[in-house]
């Protein structure tokens, strides 16, 4: 097939929906298919056709989703249409204006389309301090099902989000695929840095934003009895980073931040010893799936709002939502635990093997041939 993304934001490395769309269309070049990217930006790249539309920078608006690793597309009608009426199949990552125009080409050409459900509400009113009003987060969903009632069939990269489109009426064949996890990521002996040398390392992977709680990780480590012993460590970016360092002043050894190339990062997490993810709202978290693919045992939010709890094995990789004492006891566990953890680190290698990309893009195909089929039908 020719199967064409639409995705507003490609080359920005620190947005997971864009780390994983490039996951899926390297994997689906691997398997025969050819791929092309409308994006604002896409990066030259031989096995992928790209369509740069630019970035369109509304005063404001720009500057907040900037902060937030996220990037706007222009609306070139020419590129857009250009770049569909090639395609076997056209599948729209975001709900925005680059997607609804590319929805009506595909409409009035007859072209298949499909679209992926990756934006939560939460993660747009986390941003304006407005994630914890259902009202607000209700009227986005609806706000978005004007787009997304336009087809037939969607992908949900979990239950969780699944069972909250049904919640809010939508109406579609809705697919559960993972967004899988890269092959490159595996358990490996990695010496720590020597700073961290003799520390318990305590890593999340996740943008710096209020939704991610790494807030909650730096007071559960601050009330811990082997505070003196963790080295907390954030691998991501964005606006709450400020916040962060200030609120993460009073520990022994402070935070280490940065935002790290794949193979860094497979390094980095081979050097952890926990990795907690403390988000209130997710709709997977690939980064949690990294983690755990290469052995490091996680310890999850339990809020409802968080797909990622669907990783936890029991109750001792689960803490209350939003709760720094529960997350505390859940750390000093696995600190005290050592034999325990070695045991849960080969359990969870073992159990990572079913959201491997080889798996994930093999559904993700099906999709696409399903969405074709039942447009051929439809005609």
């Amino acid at each position: 097939m020719v199967i064409t993304f639409i995705i507003d934001s490609y080359d920005e490395s620190s947005n997971g929906i864009a780390t994983s769309t490039k996951r899926f269309a390297k994997k689906l070049v691997e398997m025969g298919h050819s791929i092309q990217v409308v994006a604002s930006s896409v990066s030259a790249n031989g096995d992928i056709k790209g369509y740069n539309l630019g970035v369109s920078k509304v005063p404001i608006l720009y500057q907040v989703s900037k902060s937030q690793g996220f990037v706007f597309a222009k609306c070139n009608k020419k590129e857009i249409k250009e770049a569909i009426l090639r395609s076997d199949i056209v599948h729209h990552l975001m709900p925005f204006k680059i997607e609804r125009y590319a929805k009506k080409i595909c409409d009035r050409y007859h072209i298949p389309s499909s679209a992926a459900f990756h934006l939560q509400p939460e993660n747009i009113t986390s941003t304006i301090h407005l994630n914890k009003v259902e009202a607000v987060n209700r009227y986005i969903y609806k706000k978005f099902k004007k787009f997304y009632d336009k087809f037939d069939h969607i992908h949900c990269p979990s239950n969780m989000i699944k069972e909250q489109l049904v919640l809010n009426g939508y109406k579609s064949q809705l697919h559960v695929i993972s967004n899988g996890v890269s092959n490159s990521f595996k358990a490996k002996h990695i010496p720590k840095k020597q700073e961290w040398q003799g520390k318990f390392v305590i890593l999340m992977i996740a943008r710096l934003s209020e939704e991610k709680r790494q807030d909650l990780i730096i007071e559960a480590v601050k009330q811990s009895k082997y505070e003196k012993d963790i080295q907390i460590v954030f691998a991501g970016k964005g606006p709450t980073y400020a916040q962060l360092v200030k609120l993460s002043s009073g520990l022994t050894n402070p935070v280490s931040f940065g935002f790290y190339c794949e193979n860094e990062l497979i390094d980095i997490i081979n050097m952890a010893d926990l990795y907690v993810h403390a988000s209130d709202a997710e709709i997977e978290a690939i980064g949690c799936m990294e983690a755990f693919t290469c052995g490091v045992v996680p310890v999850i939010s339990d809020s409802k709002l968080s797909a990622t709890n669907q990783f936890a094995i029991d109750e001792m990789n689960l803490f209350r939502h939003g709760d720094a004492l529960s997350l505390q006891s859940k750390i000093d566990y696995w600190f005290e635990n050592p034999e325990q953890k070695k045991i849960r680190s080969n359990e969870y290698i073992i159990y990572a093997q079913k959201y491997s990309i080889n798996n994930t893009a093999k559904e993700l195909e099906k999709m696409f041939y399903d969405t074709i089929r039942d447009s051929k039908k439809s005609k």
